[in-house]
């Protein structure tokens, strides 16, 4: 028995219970089948038999299903970034009650002798108690991101992600995000498709001789996109090349754009390497000097 469905969220349990039952479910790009209908009217009924047609036609758009190990380990991703969100932004509050103070010393303020600065203040009474919940959910959120370092072990499981991790700038919560998020590499083509994946292309509206570009398309998973982005600022800082790269694109179209830019750069170059098993020193050694005078079969 096989089940086609559009894709879409809070659809775990259906999922479990084909699985229990042992149907086969099929998931189909959602856009693609909305795209496909010819009536403007929509009802579940329609969406019913528009589905089973295109399944009876071999013509179901079906798209790629991580594995439930997959999916638990986006959760381990997702809760560690969600906690260091909420940590950084009581941090930057217990800041501004410094800055209110008198008192400005950035990374200092969490040492020891800026923590006692701090709980030294007389404040307000709901000021005080505002500082002291701060200090309070700080100190519990510690030590549940430090548990949350389990993502050092479970690297250690996924070689292509170890692959990653060898490229500057890249540390073991990018590469395994990318590894996760991306699953197969030979589902995409070129390095086009990865970026248009990950929402790191411009929107474009053209027609005749107009082309117009807007901001980029932030399709994709929004992690990924983060975490690339950050990733590319830090090999910007430990390579030359990138960081003259940067530094051209940042006078012509600004920081915000280079910054997308390099991301985007990144994410073409860990894809190839994830498709071609290539580690750091092989991608430094292939593929980039291809078609220069000399290196004709891309070998430097």
């Amino acid at each position: 028995m096989r089940v086609g469905m559009k894709a879409s969220g809070h659809a775990r349990w259906f999922e479990r219970l084909l699985s229990e039952l042992q149907f086969e479910l099929w998931i189909g790009d959602a856009a693609e089948i909305s795209a496909r209908r010819v009536r403007k009217q929509k009802t579940d009924r329609q969406d019913a038999q528009l589905i089973l047609k295109l399944m009876l036609k071999d013509d179901f758009p079906q798209i790629w299903v991580p594995s439930w190990e997959n999916r638990d380990l986006r959760q381990l991703l997702w809760h560690r970034h969600r906690m260091v969100q909420s940590r950084t932004r009581m941090m930057n509050q217990l800041q501004a009650v410094a800055l209110n103070e008198g008192l400005r010393c950035k990374k200092k303020l969490w040492r020891e002798a800026g923590r006692e600065q701090l709980e030294g203040f007389q404040l307000a009474p709901w000021a005080s108690q505002r500082r002291r919940d701060l200090l309070e959910l700080l100190d519990q959120l510690n030590p549940t991101i430090a548990k949350l370092q389990a993502i050092e072990e479970e690297v250690k499981g996924y070689p292509a992600a170890q692959r990653l991790r060898t490229h500057p700038g890249v540390g073991s919560l990018t590469a395994l995000a990318f590894v996760l998020m991306i699953g197969k590499a030979d589902r995409f083509q070129c390095g086009k498709q990865i970026a248009s994946y990950l929402g790191l292309v411009p929107l474009e509206k053209s027609s005749g001789n107009q082309r117009r570009l807007g901001h980029i398309t932030k399709q994709g998973n929004s992690l990924l996109r983060f975490l690339l982005v950050e990733a590319a600022q830090v090999t910007v800082r430990s390579l030359p090349e990138w960081r003259s790269k940067y530094c051209h694109l940042t006078m012509r179209r600004g920081g915000k754009n280079a910054k997308v830019a390099m991301a985007r750069k990144l994410a073409v170059r860990l894809y190839w390497r994830l498709r071609k098993e290539w580690d750091y020193e092989q991608l430094t050694k292939f593929g980039s000097h291809a078609g220069t005078p000399g290196h004709r079969d891309g070998v430097k």
